[in-house]
């Protein structure tokens, strides 16, 4: 009798890069995604016996994501995902759920030109949709947006030991690549609408205090998202400190009012924190979902 039983296990079809264009008047549209598709259910014949009668190839998995993009249109990558999930739970009865995943690359036109178009998103835009039966999560969110302001900014206070040699400052620039994700309470929403929403208040809200610390300041945005949008009950962030520190130049019989800065790529500090709604119990196993947002 073996020791072993398989537990957790899926498969699919990662990283498939999809354009949709939209030629329906002379000025087009388009929607430039990463889609991976993962399958859920009775699969373990597959694993245990070599038995294949249950396996949906990862290429049929491959080509439904391209034929999906025109029978259902994409007009958000959670509405695209949402979509998927719903398609292959319905067409084979043992895939009871998955894990249905997009990124996004945003354009925007050159000089307001019908069709002709520049890449212009600086962050990569997330969505994830998982099902387990007849629960579903989806997970939105984005990764790779700089942002840094030159002052309002400091870092004092701090315990010190005599590996300690940072000195403490009360004016220093702050810099971070904000990566953050949300979990919405309901799939019933303008999806467009409410990230433009969520990322203007992340941006408004890394310029309207003094920061005391990367923390302090990742608290501010998570609570006034989860304060102005009612579909979100849950916001995390993972952003590295994006270190400048003061560069001696005054050994050359300079000044250097916090005008001259080295930047410092590695090593760096991570900041990571998980922002819930009042009386929502944390959702850990979604995240667990997320790489690098566990």
């Amino acid at each position: 009798m073996s020791k072993v039983r398989l537990t957790t296990n899926q498969y699919g079809k990662a990283e498939n890069r999809l354009m949709r264009v939209y030629r329906d008047t002379d000025r087009h549209e388009i929607r430039d995604l990463n889609v991976t598709s993962e399958l859920r259910g009775d699969f373990e014949t597959a694993h245990t016996e070599g038995n294949n009668e249950h396996v949906v190839a990862t290429d049929t998995q491959k080509n439904t994501v391209f034929a999906k993009a025109k029978e259902l249109g994409v007009t958000s990558p959670e509405q695209f995902i949402m979509g998927l999930a719903d398609h292959f739970t319905s067409s084979f009865d043992w895939v009871t759920g998955g894990r249905w995943a997009a990124e996004e690359y945003g354009w925007s036109r050159i000089n307001d030109h019908d069709h002709s178009f520049y890449k212009s998103a600086p962050e990569t835009r997330t969505a994830v949709f998982t099902r387990d039966g007849d629960k579903d999560t989806l997970i939105s969110g984005f990764y790779g947006l700089t942002v840094l302001k030159t002052t309002e900014s400091g870092f004092v206070g701090y315990p010190k030991d005599k590996y300690t040699t940072l000195p403490e400052t009360d004016d220093r620039i702050l810099a971070t690549d904000i990566a953050t994700r949300w979990i919405y309470n309901t799939s019933d929403l303008d999806f467009e609408g409410v990230y433009r929403q969520v990322k203007e208040i992340i941006l408004d809200s890394f310029t309207d205090h003094y920061s005391h610390a990367l923390q302090h300041t990742l608290y501010q945005m998570g609570e006034k998202v989860i304060e102005a949008v009612p579909e979100i009950d849950e916001i995390r962030f993972s952003c590295p400190n994006k270190h400048h520190f003061l560069y001696d130049i005054e050994r050359f019989g300079l000044e250097n009012p916090n005008e001259v800065l080295i930047v410092a790529d590695r090593p760096y500090g991570l900041i990571e924190a998980t922002f819930t709604r009042d009386g929502v119990e944390e959702n850990k196993d979604a995240w667990a979902q997320i790489a690098g947002f566990c």
